[in-house]
């Protein structure tokens, strides 16, 4: 663990640590987030381009509320991929559920290609894909107000033995270019906890959250800085983790799902997050640390300044940051396994593991290491094996091999790089797989043979796997 001048820890109390040891006993030990190619280990990696968004399967004129099986499915046993081997997971972009029809041909393919585990992503910006939330509904299905997506997705995979992982991005919550329009929605009705970025600091500090040109201001910051990707809540915010935690135990205890999976789980960069609750939430904590004549002193420059106190003490500001994301984790992974113990928790994570650490305050080998996450999947996306391999053994070797599903990005290679990559993470010997995506698989893989490219990896993976066996 590197450290500061002043360490800044998550203290786990007796009794959370107790419940700890009692949940793993209870288990088996087991992105995403804007692709990211890995470019070296030892480096940052690069934000690879945005990922394509595939264009949803047409529906026909049916019944849209998409909850019963067709009867000629005969419903059986689901197969636990951690239990029948391994896992051959997809990424589901939100752009699939809008639909029965879209979601029944995403289960089918997913099948007849043999994948067994589907992460469905039911919060994309800051909505839901699924009914009866906290949020509001996703705008591609409000004109079906009796589909559920999540629901029809479990019902139909696990008749089919496939897994369901519900796929939730924790703090980005809304595009910069398309703002909900829902009076509900996180950016319209609680402005105040979205994350500023240092350049906004000081302008912001003094002005009202809820006026519109706050909210203008961080918009148009999020529209030039391709990297943010959009507008992210406050990590440290109390609120933000209440309401993040709640929609996740939300969806265990109403969904038979098999695992939680968070995305966006991170600072977007170390340029966040200087709200002025961040900011006074920093300064209540330093405070207490401080001889009287620091305080004095720092409490001077901050009348003169808002960043005086995270300026005069950097390593503490980034610690501090860092266990706001850790703590939500922490939380979360407590929560899930309270309601449904074998639930998996699983997080997509940047593969570089000194970059996600430094930069985005995602502490994932100190997650790993601390059991408060299942499954770690690193978005070693990348058409370059070398680079891969290097991202996936690094991972395996913090928390083993069965704690770490590889990420793959298809979109940036080919069908034999696919393969490649997948024999990689097969000899390596970790959990399993996940493709990005599947949307991308079916609306812009390539077809050989009359053979869609998802078919066509599903296929020559397995005939890797048996041959490495």
């Amino acid at each position: 663990m590197r450290r500061g001048p002043i360490v800044i820890a998550a203290v786990r109390s007796p009794v959370i640590t107790a419940v700890f040891v009692l949940l793993s006993a209870c288990q088996t030990v087991a992105g995403p987030g804007r692709p990211i190619a890995v470019t070296t280990t030892a480096g940052p990696s690069r934000p690879a381009p945005a990922p394509v968004e595939a264009v949803p399967v047409e529906p026909d004129p049916v019944d849209a509320t998409g909850v019963e099986l067709d009867p000629a499915e005969a419903p059986g046993p689901r197969a636990s991929s951690s239990v029948a081997g391994q896992t051959r997971g997809l990424w589901v972009v939100r752009s699939t559920l809008v639909h029965p029809d879209s979601v029944r041909a995403m289960v089918r393919r997913a099948s007849e290609a043999g994948f067994n585990t589907l992460l469905v992503q039911v919060r994309g910006r800051g909505d839901a894909y699924y009914s009866g939330g906290i949020e509001p509904r996703a705008e591609g299905i409000q004109d079906q107000p009796a589909f559920d997506p999540l629901a029809l997705t479990v019902r139909e995979a696990h008749a089919r033995g496939i897994e369901v992982h519900a796929w939730v991005n924790v703090h980005l919550i809304s595009s910069a270019s398309v703002i909900s329009q829902d009076p509900a929605h996180l950016v319209n009705a609680r402005r105040r906890l979205l994350a500023v970025p240092k350049g906004l600091a000081r302008e912001l500090y003094d002005a009202d959250p809820e006026s519109p040109r706050y909210f203008q201001r961080l918009v148009s910051h999020a529209l030039a800085d391709r990297n943010t990707e959009g507008l992210y809540s406050s990590p440290s915010s109390p609120e933000v983790k209440e309401h993040v935690y709640t929609l996740v135990t939300d969806l265990v205890e109403r969904y038979e799902i098999d695992g939680i999976h968070l995305d966006y789980v991170r600072y977007p960069s170390e340029l966040f997050d200087y709200s002025r609750g961040a900011l006074d939430r920093f300064r209540a904590w330093i405070e207490g640390r401080l001889t009287n004549d620091q305080r004095a002193e720092l409490r001077s420059a901050h009348e003169r300044d808002p960043l005086a106190f995270v300026e005069a003490f950097p390593e503490p500001w980034a610690e501090f940051r860092r266990n706001q994301i850790t703590d939500l984790v922490e939380r979360i992974y407590v929560g899930v396994k309270r309601v449904r113990p074998e639930a998996l928790v699983s997080v997509a994570v940047f593969p570089d593991a000194q970059e996600s650490f430094l930069h985005r305050y995602q502490d994932w080998e100190g997650w790993l290491r601390a059991g408060i996450v299942d499954v770690v999947a690193p978005m070693a996306y990348n058409a370059d094996d070398g680079l891969f391999h290097e991202a996936i053994l690094r991972a395996a070797e913090i928390g083993g091999p069965e704690r770490v599903w590889a990420g793959v990005g298809v979109y940036l290679t080919t069908y034999e790089g696919t393969l490649s990559k997948i024999e990689i993470a097969q000899r390596v010997g970790v959990r399993g797989f996940l493709l990005f995506s599947y949307d991308w698989s079916v609306a812009y893989g390539a077809a050989a043979d009359g053979r869609p490219f998802l078919e066509r990896v599903g296929r020559g993976s397995q005939l890797s796997s048996a041959l490495l066996r």
